[in-house]
């Protein structure tokens, strides 16, 4: 557990010494929130339909932005070699990067979401749900983008296939994401889509570190 405090400290004094690769996420995702009254049209109940959805979508594609360098900047300077051949579990070092990485994106993108939702006129009782949907689902992302980023680790235009690896998986988070917020919207409780949200954070805890463990490890051999 040392090993893995100290892990997620040392990125993110990395991710804080580079700090514009945070502030693009949340900017990508502030930015393309902002676009759609424009496009769609000032028209509030529209606006308000669709909210729950503009707001999971970009925060699903904000995420993507970031994952291609979860591994690749250690791998660059050989920082990736060393904690393979430390004593600590692979799959541990793995989620201690998944939670440094949840902290630096899905958190930003979890408290920047409801100051986003006035926008979108998103109803008030949407709002809790909103942020208890993206504190399920976030690390979920962070979870799968780590798989996606050690399969592609090395790859040519490494970010476009993550993207591709990634994002087929993030569909079931996004679909009960939306439906929780959608069922508050209504007057139905949320409570069935957030308690299937949690679900599928319970089963990425433990078989993505481990599976993206095994990627790492076949990348370095």
């Amino acid at each position: 557990m040392n090993a893995f405090a100290a892990l997620v400290r040392r990125d993110l004094r990395l991710a804080l010494r580079q700090g514009a690769d945070a502030a693009m996420v949340v900017a990508f995702f502030v930015l393309t929130v902002v676009l759609f009254p424009f496009g769609v049209g000032p028209e509030a109940n529209i606006l308000a339909r669709i909210a729950p959805g503009i707001l999971w979508v970009t925060a699903l594609l904000a995420a993507m932005l970031s994952l291609d360098r979860l591994f690749q900047a250690d791998y660059d300077d050989g920082s990736l070699e060393q904690l393979v051949l430390t004593p600590a579990p692979l799959a541990l070092i793995v989620l201690a990067k998944c939670l440094a990485h949840w902290l630096t994106t899905g958190l930003p993108l979890t408290l920047a979401a409801p100051i986003l939702a006035l926008s979108l006129n998103l109803g008030t009782e949407g709002y809790p749900v909103l942020v208890g949907s993206l504190l399920l689902g976030t690390p979920t992302l962070s979870l799968l983008g780590a798989v996606g980023a050690a399969l592609a680790l090395g790859a040519r235009r490494a970010g476009v296939l993550v993207a591709l690896l990634v994002l087929p998986l993030t569909i079931p988070v996004m679909i009960f994401g939306v439906g929780a917020i959608d069922a508050a919207l209504a007057g139905l409780s949320p409570r069935p889509h957030l308690l299937l949200q949690g679900a599928l954070l319970l089963a990425a805890l433990p078989l993505c570190p481990w599976a993206a463990a095994a990627a790492l490890r076949q990348a370095m051999e």
